[in-house]
């Protein structure tokens, strides 16, 4: 009630209301929204709890459009199939931020919060190496240290040949996968 009169100051006589100084709060939220289209996503959330008008206008879809990659919608279908379908843009993104497992858990998806560039993590079983399950070459070792909660793969010997194959096959897999 008290909001509508504390933009108003009187006139010395009393007679004539007269309008504050324009404050942020005042800029209409189609014009925060253009503001924050170029702004980085951690700067949208500052300014989002800055005032209503900014807190409105970030929750606009073309904003965070131009924030997720080209591929999001792949991305999307693979990590989450068709669950995220009815979410806005700002809440897809949020989702992305957050590491996601995919492919039995073998490989984990996530943006970087500043740059919104997709970033890849694949476990030694997400590869296809040849001679992987061979004792010969490689230990499987558990730990608890590996961020996909999985085996380490241990190297134990390899050819010159045999090493530079194995990273030709794990640079091709990572760029098929994204």
């Amino acid at each position: 009630m008290g909001a509508s009169f504390s933009a108003c100051k009187s006139d010395p006589v009393g007679a004539l209301p007269l309008q504050s100084n324009p404050s942020l709060g005042d800029l209409p939220e189609s014009c925060a929204a253009l503001i924050l289209g170029y702004l980085d996503p951690p700067e949208i959330c500052k300014l989002a709890k800055l005032n209503r008008a900014f807190r409105g206008a970030s929750w606009a879809d073309f904003i965070w459009e131009s924030k997720l990659p080209s591929n999001y919608q792949t991305i999307v279908r693979k990590v989450f199939g068709d669950g995220l379908e009815n979410l806005g843009k700002r809440d897809v993104y949020t989702r992305l931020c957050q590491p996601n497992s995919f492919d039995d858990g073998t490989k984990t998806v996530w943006l970087d919060k500043n740059t919104g560039s997709v970033c890849l993590s694949i476990s030694s079983k997400g590869l296809a190496i040849t001679g992987i399950d061979d004792r010969r070459y490689w230990n499987h070792i558990q730990t608890e240290e590996s961020r996909l909660l999985m085996n380490v793969q241990v190297l134990r010997r390899v050819s010159l040949l045999e090493f530079s194959q194995i990273l030709q096959r794990c640079v091709s897999s990572a760029n098929m996968v994204v």
